[in-house]
């Protein structure tokens, strides 16, 4: 099942570097795309609350769709420090930076597991992500099961009571080959609206093996309380 999975792949790939060919494009590194995302916390019990979440990506700015990710989880807040979560995902992904008509997309259901750190040094704060992933991938009537850690560490820094720089470094790692998955290095500045919604817009470079990819993120945080109604 995993070698016809990955025959499949290998002839997608095959296929985008004969149309790079054929019409003088490149996989997508050389155009700068766009991620726009919605993340949220909704506190519903002293020690809960839900995570919910959406992103759309695209291989150009506004255009070319690359993938759809939809996110939510149960988070336990065992301290103001410390959460830990269990959640699921479902995502859509285009493979080909070129566009061809009734082309097949990657589907995929994902389990994991998360926890999460916090701590702070003078005025910076500092986010540890540790993820554990559960993938169930399917491609033209192949599935295959797949594996993946991966660590985040965030440091955000405030600029006065509105504005502030955010960055982290994200690393994922296959358990099993190839062992490298990507890495993720991000940048942005941000705009608190509200103590529960905040803006940021920044730059993401994603790294894989032989391909970068340079990416606008725009990301909204809004973050509810059902305790309180």
């Amino acid at each position: 099942m995993q070698q016809n999975f990955t025959i499949t792949l290998i002839t997608l790939i095959a296929i985008t570097c004969l149309s790079s060919t054929l019409f003088a494009q490149e996989r997508g590194d050389e155009n700068w795309g766009a991620w726009y995302m919605y993340f949220g916390t909704n506190k519903i019990a002293e020690k809960w609350s839900i995570h919910t979440e959406a992103q759309f990506r695209y291989y150009e700015v506004t255009t070319n769709f690359n993938q759809m990710l939809l996110r939510t989880g149960m988070n336990y807040h065992i301290s103001d420090n410390a959460i830990a979560t269990l959640g699921y995902a479902f995502i859509e992904t285009d493979l080909l930076f070129e566009e061809f008509q009734g082309e097949p997309n990657s589907l995929e259901n994902r389990i994991f597991e998360q926890f999460i750190l916090k701590n702070e040094v003078g005025n910076f704060a500092f986010e540890h992500r540790y993820r554990l992933e559960q993938r169930f991938l399917h491609l033209n009537e192949v599935n295959e099961t797949q594996h993946r850690a991966r660590y985040r560490l965030l440091l955000t820094y405030p600029l006065d009571d509105q504005w502030f720089l955010s960055a982290y470094d994200e690393i994922f790692i296959n358990l099993q080959d190839p062992i490298f998955n990507q890495n993720r290095l991000f940048a942005a500045l941000g705009y608190k609206i509200k103590d529960n919604l905040n803006v940021q817009l920044g730059y993401l470079k994603n790294h894989f093996s032989g391909i970068d990819f340079d990416r606008l993120q725009l990301a909204v945080f809004f973050n509810t309380d059902f305790t309180k109604n």
